[in-house]
């Protein structure tokens, strides 16, 4: 690209960082949008109308009606109103409607009856149990609470709990230290779910087979149910995510519990998280996520640098960045100070949202870390590297043995959310590789020590073809398996290449380059799923100022300035998160990632 070209960059960035600082709420930093969720809309209608369907008479009309006019053109339901039609989503919208929909409802759920069908061969109760648990897996976490909403709207047929698989809620009141060795067959972070549907299920099945022994383990229930009550968030919402909190409503109701303060909580959420169209988003925001991304993405230009740390960081301008002070004071009042009762996560983390619900994490920590050494101190020097400080050793305490790094709970491998994951593995390295040199030299060591544990990790995850496969992110295009090595291998090139291994860096940069499609963009595979403003600007950032890649980042920026209009439209894509089975946007992505691919190439020389 030549003179001209650089003008268009520098002109396309000019709008996208005008874009990206108007997003910010009134405080000052990032709130952003989630995409409304079909599967959240549904789980909600289902849980207030089990709760009370004449007294939510208008909030499960109003449902309903959002789940009409937003289904997809073949019958069925995608999570988000941009995504393919999936049979979870299917299953649940086509079970409420079916339960608390009306008369005119019944060509939509006749038609979603047949999508049904022809996915899964069969309308028999049994074939479609089976086909929702082989989606998922060992993991229960998503396929009990869907067949029990099936079950709860009587689309299993008359016996529809013989199809729902019990759930050991009883586990739930040992010591949390034992949940690794238990082997749960839900995430860590579902043990709400784990109580709740795991009382309905064993409730409901004593029901269908009594026996002597029929009361069980009930006595468990007391320490149980306290343990429900006490860990649920001030907000109501458990991970702040209507499905969750729906789930674990609509089973105590089906147990019983109908008065349960749980309900009432649950309820108080779902009412004051409601869209004014009637729906509901799948998680209520990422604020925290969101401004941590912001700040990296507006420090990617040249500015004074923090010595101390490896390579140095780049620190925001104040006067680029009125709300630096802020954010800054912000993102240190949200990390977490005490164990979390949730996980049992020690303190020093932080989670996505700044709202009660959140749990800590290895993705938002990390960010948090990274955000915190690009802004100015203000004068709270010793405050923020107590702050790091306590988050590098969370981070250290939660590696794996094999050297990777999980989301919320050290060793909880069994399942595919809770195993190590390349994208974690590879910010936690960045944060690390950051902060190093102004830690105490205890801590340097077991950095030091645990990075040669990630490199190692991460050398045995990269695949053949150069590619990392993230757990965070997917695209819905890669129908076999719904994956988006683009992200994956993008994190790691980054992360790589700013902790100085080239070496392991080079092969996964020669995928990205390779698959590169001809509009010059990035989707999750070379010109086998579209390209997207998120994808090519990941990719772009991760080669940005790489020897050799010049060409590629002309025909990537030439893409993202088309797709943007010049840095002034931004169309979100759905992503895929949770071992891509569960699908949304956010509309500040597209707008965060490219300003930042359009910084790192201004600044790095990459045309």
């Amino acid at each position: 690209m030549g003179e001209t070209g650089q003008n268009e960059i520098e002109r396309a960035l000019e709008n996208a960082r005008a874009a990206l600082l108007s997003e910010r709420c009134e405080q000052g930093h990032w709130e952003g949008e989630l995409s409304t969720s079909a599967l959240s809309t549904a789980t909600a209608l289902v849980a207030l109308g089990s709760v009370d369907q004449e007294h939510y008479e208008e909030e499960v009309r109003a449902a309903c009606t959002w789940l009409i006019t937003h289904r997809n053109e073949d019958g069925g339901w995608g999570d988000t109103v941009k995504s393919f039609s999936n049979i979870s989503t299917t299953l649940l919208c086509w079970s409420a409607l079916s339960r608390f929909g009306g008369e005119e409802e019944d060509g939509v759920i006749r038609d979603a009856s047949f999508w049904i069908r022809d996915y899964v061969g069969s309308l028999d109760p049994e074939v479609i149990a089976e086909t929702v648990k082989a989606r998922y897996g060992k993991d229960r976490t998503f396929s009990v609470p869907i067949l029990m909403l099936c079950a709860i709207c009587g689309t299993l047929g008359k016996n529809g709990w013989r199809q729902v698989l019990r759930l050991p809620y009883e586990l739930a009141i040992f010591p949390r230290s034992w949940f690794a060795i238990l082997r749960l067959p839900v995430v860590s972070y579902a043990l709400p779910a784990l109580i709740a549907i795991g009382y309905a299920t064993h409730r409901k099945h004593s029901e269908l087979a009594p026996s002597p022994w029929k009361n069980g383990w009930f006595p468990c229930w007391a320490g149980a149910s306290q343990l429900l009550t006490r860990i649920q968030p001030s907000s109501g919402g458990f991970l702040e995510a209507a499905p969750l909190t729906s789930f674990v409503t609509m089973a105590l109701v089906a147990a019983g519990e109908v008065n349960h303060p749980v309900v009432k909580k649950g309820v108080e959420f779902l009412l004051s998280t409601v869209r004014s169209d009637g729906s509901w988003p799948i998680d209520t925001n990422l604020a925290t996520w969101s401004t941590t991304l912001a700040v990296k993405a507006l420090a990617s230009a040249p500015g004074d640098t923090q010595q101390g740390q490896v390579g140095g960081s780049t620190l925001l301008d104040p006067a680029a960045f009125d709300s630096s002070e802020h954010v800054l004071g912000w993102i240190l009042t949200q990390q977490y100070r005490e164990v979390h009762p949730f996980t049992n996560a020690p303190p020093g983390g932080w989670a996505w949202t700044d709202l009660p619900g959140g749990v800590p994490d290895a993705d938002d920590t990390p960010g948090a870390l990274l955000a915190l050494a690009h802004l100015p101190d203000s004068g709270r020097d010793a405050e923020i590297l107590s702050g790091v400080e306590a988050a590098v050793v969370w981070l250290l305490d939660l590696q794996n043995r094999d050297g990777g790094i999980p989301t919320f709970c050290k060793g909880w491998g069994a399942l595919p959310f809770d195993r190590s994951s390349p994208d974690l593995t590879a910010h936690t390295l960045r944060a690390w590789n950051v902060w190093r040199l102004r830690m105490p030299d205890s801590i340097q060591h077991r950095i030091d020590s645990g990075r040669e544990k990630a490199l190692r990790f991460l050398q045995r995850q990269q695949r053949p073809d150069g590619s990392w496969f993230p757990l965070w992110f997917g695209n819905q295009f890669r129908t076999a398996d719904e994956g988006n090595p683009t992200y994956g291998t993008a994190m790691v090139v980054r992360a790589l290449d700013e902790t100085g291994e080239r070496t392991l860096a080079d092969a996964g940069a020669d995928w990205l380059l390779a698959n590169q499609n001809d509009d010059g963009g990035w989707g999750a595979r070379q010109n086998a799923t579209p390209s997207t403003i998120e994808e090519t600007s990941i990719a772009l950032s991760a080669l940005a100022g790489r020897q050799g890649t010049s060409s590629a980042i002309q025909k990537g920026a030439c893409f993202l300035i088309r797709k943007t209009v010049a840095g002034t439209k931004f169309e979100a894509a759905p992503i895929g998160f949770y071992f891509a089975r569960l699908w949304y946007f956010e509309r500040t992505y597209p707008v965060i990632w490219a300003t930042e691919a359009l910084e790192r190439i201004k600044s790095r020389g990459g045309l």
